[in-house]
């Protein structure tokens, strides 16, 4: 397996890190180049133990000449001494010989969203999710498409990874998240269905106002029943399949005007899941993401014969030349018991690739970690 390693632009300007990824005998390092509000531990750091990131941010120069006439724009990360830690970062690496991928994160940004709500995401209940842009809305893909190109300018890279490709919904980081345990999988669904009226543009034949009173009629039934475990709810198939539709139009859209602004021939990876409703950091693909990517990476995090069994459903749904990813965890609070078993039976459902989450955040202590997983990477074939 290929093995590629996560980190901050800091990890990688931190003295000691070129080494210590050297050492570890990652294929590539994938670089953020633009990040979610963050406070991210520095175990390996002699002088500090954290950098808060308080916003989302671009790690290169925000050039306004790139940005004119654009309503939405990216946060400069003042939290770092270089203005370019980004470029910095994936010079550094280019210059001892390891290969740099650019780590792009596009439709998360609370700063954004809470600055402009029309553009974010907005519930059947009229609420709007300040850290998830809209992807159905032009000016969120105009956005992307001139983050993506300015991530990347001037820089020589192995891949380009693609992080919340897609619609964001109503499960994930919010400041101090106080929904974990109260909505069963059916009502986080539910939730998660943009209805903004670019997205109900896109419903097809169906009225906007009866299917926002669907949606918060069925997401009260389920609440009022109690059942924290309920995975399906009751919606007509019909409206299901137009809604569905019209996202992934939406996400197909988004995906297409960041793949424009990239060179020809660009490796392109894509963080993903087989499930279609599936929104977040890795979002639900579409029928034709698998055509525009090398690599689709799934989120195997929580290790077990369901995160193996997904990989083989992957790869029997995908195209034979899409190698497929896992990426998993070496900084969970609870550790994998044995990560060299796990990485070898991923490797052997059908994953050509490993994506090893987070070089800086895993210190010292979990160094044994790292060096396993890799290990076990490298000799599946």
């Amino acid at each position: 397996m290929k093995v590629t390693g996560y980190a901050y632009s800091w990890d990688v300007l931190e003295p000691g890190f070129v080494e210590r990824a050297r050492e570890l005998g990652v294929d590539e390092v994938a670089v953020a180049l633009t990040y979610h509000g963050t406070r991210a531990a520095t175990p390996s750091s002699e002088d500090r133990t954290s950098v808060i990131a308080p916003h989302a941010a671009i790690y290169r120069p925000v050039r306004e000449e790139a940005w004119q006439g654009q309503e939405l724009r990216p946060s400069t990360a003042d939290w770092v001494a270089q203005p370019d830690s980004g470029g910095d970062a994936v010079r550094l690496l280019n210059t001892v010989g390891v290969p740099a991928a650019a780590w792009i994160v596009l439709t998360h940004n609370s700063r954004l969203g809470t600055a402009f709500p029309q553009y974010t995401v907005q519930n059947c209940f009229g609420e709007s999710y300040p850290w998830a842009l809209c992807p159905a809305q032009p000016a969120v893909r105009e956005y992307a498409a001139t983050l993506t190109a300015e991530a990347v300018a001037g820089l020589e890279l192995s891949s380009v990874i693609l992080e919340a490709c897609g619609p964001l919904g109503a499960v994930h980081q919010h400041q101090h998240e106080k929904t974990d345990g109260v909505w069963a999988p059916a009502v986080a669904r539910l939730l998660s269905i943009c209805s903004c009226a670019a997205c109900a543009e896109g419903w097809d034949g169906l009225d906007a106002a009866t299917v926002r009173d669907q949606l918060r009629a069925e997401v009260r039934r389920l609440l009022d029943t109690g059942d924290l475990s309920v995975t399906e709810d009751r919606l007509p198939a019909s409206v299901k399949d137009i809604v569905l539709a019209g996202r992934q139009r939406a996400t197909d859209a988004l995906r297409a005007a960041v793949l424009a602004v990239l060179e020809p021939g660009t490796r392109i990876v894509l963080h993903g899941a087989l499930d279609p409703w599936v929104t977040g950091a890795l979002p639900g693909l579409t029928p034709k993401a698998a055509d525009d990517v090398a690599t689709v990476v799934l989120f195997n995090w929580v290790p077990g014969q369901g995160s193996v069994d997904a990989v083989a459903a992957a790869r029997a749904a995908l195209p034979a030349n899409v190698a497929i990813g896992s990426y998993i965890t070496t900084v969970a609070a609870n550790p994998v018991p044995d990560i060299e078993a796990y990485v070898t039976g991923l490797g052997q459902a059908g994953t050509t690739e490993l994506h090893l989450y987070h070089l800086g955040l895993a210190g010292p202590g979990r160094r044994p970690d790292l060096l396993a997983a890799t290990a076990a990477a490298h000799r599946e074939p």
